[in-house]
C-alpha cells in the first residue's frame, strides 16, 4: 500500500482588492478652531476644557492660517518664565502658533495618512478644500479606523 498524506481539502485564495477608506470617512468637522488675535491664555482654557492637545487657526474666512498646540503654549510659557516677562493677555495666538501647516486631502486612503503621521512626527492634519478648513484628523482617527477594519488586511 502507498503512503496517503492527508491535506484535507484546499480552498482557492481569492484576493480582493482592499476596501478604500479615505481620510474623508474618519475626519472631524467639527472643529475647536483659534483665532489669530486671541490670547495664549484662552488657547491654554480651550485646550483644558475639551481635552484636545491644540487646534488650527483661522481667519475670518475660515482659511487655515496656523496651527496652534500645548507645546507652543508651554513654550510661551517657559520664554516668559525664562526672560522675566509678565504672563499677561496680551500675547497673540498669532504670535505664538506655526504658521507653516501641512495638510492631508480628504479623499487620501486613511492607511496612507497613517504612514505620513509616523513619517512627519505630527498629531493631527487639517484638511482644505477650495482655500477653506473642512476638517481635520488625528492619529485618534486613525486608529479608529484600523479597529473597524479588524480582521481585514492592511493594503
Amino acid at each position: 500500500m502507498g503512503i496517503i498524506n492527508f491535506q484535507g481539502k484546499r480552498n482557492k485564495t481569492i484576493s480582493k482588492p482592499a476596501e478604500q477608506i479615505l481620510v474623508s470617512d474618519y475626519m472631524t468637522t467639527k472643529l475647536i478652531t483659534f483665532q489669530p488675535a486671541q490670547t495664549i491664555h484662552d488657547v491654554i482654557a480651550t485646550l483644558i476644557k475639551y481635552k484636545i492637545s491644540g487646534g488650527p487657526v483661522v481667519n475670518d474666512k475660515n482659511e487655515l492660517i496656523g496651527i496652534i498646540s500645548e507645546t507652543d503654549c508651554i513654550k510661551h510659557i517657559s520664554d516668559s518664565k525664562y526672560y522675566n516677562m509678565p504672563m499677561d493677555n496680551s500675547h497673540s495666538v498669532e504670535n505664538n502658533m506655526v504658521s507653516e501647516v501641512e495638510t492631508i486631502d480628504k479623499n487620501m486612503n486613511v492607511f496612507d495618512a497613517a504612514t505620513k503621521f509616523i513619517s512627519s512626527g505630527r498629531r493631527r492634519f487639517p484638511i482644505i478644500e477650495n482655500g477653506k478648513l473642512i476638517g481635520q484628523i488625528s492619529q485618534k482617527d486613525i486608529l479608529k479606523a484600523a479597529l473597524k477594519m479588524k480582521g481585514n488586511s492592511w493594503k
